[in-house]
């Protein structure tokens, strides 16, 4: 049984309840369905011949899927992908579009730029309505321009560099994302750690594209508190060993270190500071929950701080469900559960939109207008998304929504019991 709580109406938290109104959930998405369908019928008896045609097809609804799901980073590629997944098989189980099935056309971009730009191509000619995808903002950034100037959307799940959604003026842009842009995370965590009293900052980032972007907004942060870091750290992915840096930023007399990477230099950065047995925290973005910082830095990951959007605690019905559906599918628990979580919710969206295009005329620019526009309330596991888009404002993610998670036993939880109590009422965006 697949419960189907992406579609529950109030912010309730958990019930026993939980099944019966998921049937419910369930109900309301087939009647607006019908509701949607019997209108296209009225409007296909008039419509052209042709017309016809692409409004009775039970054809395929093709949706671009880019992502690392080999490599470095498939560590959260692989739960973005299966998030992905889950809410498809779901959507597809109660008639898709229409009637059309969606259909995922997956392209692995291993993490890696020129790969990145190279698949997204081959999308290109792959007839699909949008796109879901990209979770190094680096390799974002060297394809974004094909989807823009294809008309293709594109709803970005798990890269966070402010520029991703920044490089087209907003009214133009087809670019939109489902993740908390650096521009949120840097000063959502400089605000926290100068409440805990840790000012003097040093900052290590690597120089990728979404280092660089990081580290400009964690100094933008900072100095609209007036404060400059004591140290600054910049290296290539694949470092092994930061030890002078990390001797310089101690020496500075560093209360906290700021990192700006992906999970394997961040367990260099965590490793370092234990064998120097300088105990200053370590907080940063969202790759401090990652597998491969929290496997490979083990008990020197303990304690660390970083932004999430998600945290996989079953605190309300929603949440709970879309747990409980993931791990029953893929035997597990969610390896990053933020971005299985992200995509997931991304998934619906762009379902949603699709719902809202009653003529079957699923070309880029109606895509990217129904996006924007006021589609149906839905009722997500991060959010609940009552207009998460408009011309103006491609990222549905607002501050409100944003929470300090912490390593606890090598697992991710609250930071503050008082964030853990809030999340029980889903947020909406501000």
């Amino acid at each position: 049984m697949i419960y189907f709580a992406a579609f529950s109406s109030p912010e309730m938290v958990a019930s026993p309840a939980v099944h019966d109104r998921s049937l419910r959930s369930l109900r309301s998405l087939q009647s607006l369905q019908r509701l949607l369908a019997g209108g296209l019928l009225v409007w296909a008896a008039t419509a052209p011949a042709p017309v016809q045609a692409q409004t009775g097809s039970s054809n395929p609804v093709r949706i671009g899927v880019v992502g690392p799901f080999t490599g470095p980073s498939a560590d959260f590629g692989v739960p973005m992908l299966n998030g992905i997944k889950l809410a498809v098989d779901e959507i597809n189980a109660v008639g898709g579009y229409l009637g059309r099935p969606l259909e995922l056309v997956i392209k692995d971009d291993t993490a890696n730029p020129d790969e990145g730009r190279k698949v997204s191509q081959d999308l290109m000619k792959e007839k699909v309505v949008a796109a879901i995808g990209f979770c190094n903002t680096g390799v974002a950034m060297k394809a974004i321009d094909l989807f823009q100037d294809a008309k293709t959307p594109l709803i970005v799940p798990c890269a966070s560099g402010t520029a991703v959604t920044a490089k087209y003026p907003a009214p133009d842009s087809y670019i939109f994302r489902v993740q908390a842009r650096d521009a949120l995370q840097a000063p959502f965590m400089v605000d926290d750690i100068l409440k805990r009293g840790w000012d003097k900052v040093a900052i290590f980032a690597d120089t990728t594209g979404y280092g660089e972007g990081g580290y400009n907004d964690v100094v933008a942060a900072l100095a609209a508190k007036n404060i400059k870091p004591v140290h600054v750290a910049r290296f290539a992915l694949g470092v092994k060993d930061l030890t002078a840096d990390l001797t310089a930023a101690r020496n500075a007399g560093a209360t906290v270190v700021y990192s700006y990477t992906v999970g394997p230099e961040n367990a260099v950065i965590a490793n370092g500071k234990k064998a120097l047995g300088w105990k200053v925290p370590q907080v940063g973005a969202w790759p401090l929950s990652f597998p491969n910082f929290i496997d490979g830095a083990k008990d020197a990951a303990e304690g660390a701080l970083m932004v999430q959007t998600f945290i996989a605690e079953p605190s309300n019905e929603r949440r709970a469900s879309f747990l409980s559906s993931y791990t029953r599918k893929y035997k597990g628990k969610v390896a990053v559960p933020m971005a299985a979580a992200n995509a997931y919710d991304a998934t619906y969206l762009l379902m949603y939109s699709l719902l809202g295009i009653r003529d079957g005329n699923l070309n880029g620019k109606a895509v990217k207008e129904s996006l924007e526009g006021k589609m149906k309330t839905y009722y997500g596991v991060v959010s609940t998304y009552e207009k998460p888009f408009s011309v103006e404002d491609k990222d549905a993610i607002t501050r409100n929504m944003l929470v300090i998670g912490a390593v606890k036993n090598g697992a991710i939880t609250f930071a503050y019991p008082e964030d853990a109590k809030r999340n029980l009422i889903i947020q909406r965006k501000q």
